[in-house]
């Protein structure tokens, strides 16, 4: 059996897994859900120097705090870049690396300059105003496909504010990470931001499949995200 560990994206918590994480421990694995520094129960950790070199040592710590081995390491969205990161630094730790509706970073690149110009545009925008100059706000739930109500409402007493910097700092690679086997999962019933990442990673050969669902496939579809990321 495998050993899980499920990256939220940004403004979310490890809670955001809670519906997948049954069902992956029900097969026999386990998982692990982190908080990433400065976000949701974390939050109280939040300062404008928490960047994606603060989320990729969070990851590595807990890896090796519990001295975990074939680990299958997930990043929806942001935590792509996180994903990317961490099997740089310990690719001997992990089996597989699942990108689910994330971004597929390379050396030097940073989030910012991974969203559509339009995209990151309302982010630096957003970043300018209610930010402060070093927060992100967090993002409509409408925009990112998420209709039930019940999920709105859950998610929205959850989410909280991400810092900046995680997304303007760019990934520093060896080119380790390219040891791990990668998979890619899209999200398909929304406005498809991440369609060229999804494209970067079919093109590199990786396996690449679909969920029809919004962007918040954890909360919105987890039975079947849960089975899709045994199988791959």
């Amino acid at each position: 059996m495998s050993t899980f560990v499920l990256l939220h994206g940004a403004w979310h918590g490890g809670w955001a897994w809670q519906r997948v994480v049954p069902l992956l421990r029900a097969a026999g694995h386990e998982v692990h859900a982190p908080t990433l520094t400065g976000v949701s129960d974390r939050a109280h950790l939040l300062n404008p120097s928490v960047g994606l070199s603060t989320h990729v040592q969070d990851v590595v710590a807990l890896i090796e705090a519990f001295d975990a081995d074939d680990v299958v390491l997930v990043g929806h969205s942001y935590a792509g870049q996180v994903v990317t990161g961490v099997a740089d630094r310990i690719p001997e730790r992990l089996s597989r690396r699942v990108y689910l509706d994330a971004f597929v970073g390379d050396d030097g690149e940073a989030a910012i300059g991974l969203l559509p110009a339009k995209v990151a545009g309302h982010y630096r925008e957003s970043v300018e105003g209610p930010g402060f100059g070093w927060l992100i706000p967090v993002r409509s739930l409408h925009v990112l496909g998420v209709t039930e109500g019940s999920d709105v409402d859950w998610l929205t007493a959850r989410l909280t504010p991400h810092p900046w910097l995680t997304y303007t700092e760019p990934l520093r690679l060896t080119g380790a990470a390219d040891r791990v086997p990668a998979a890619f999962v899209e999200c398909t019933d929304w406005m498809r931001v991440f369609s060229p990442h999804a494209e970067r990673a079919s093109a590199r050969g990786w396996p690449v499949r679909t969920v029809h669902t919004g962007h918040e496939a954890m909360v919105t579809a987890p039975k079947e995200l849960a089975d899709m990321l045994m199988e791959v």
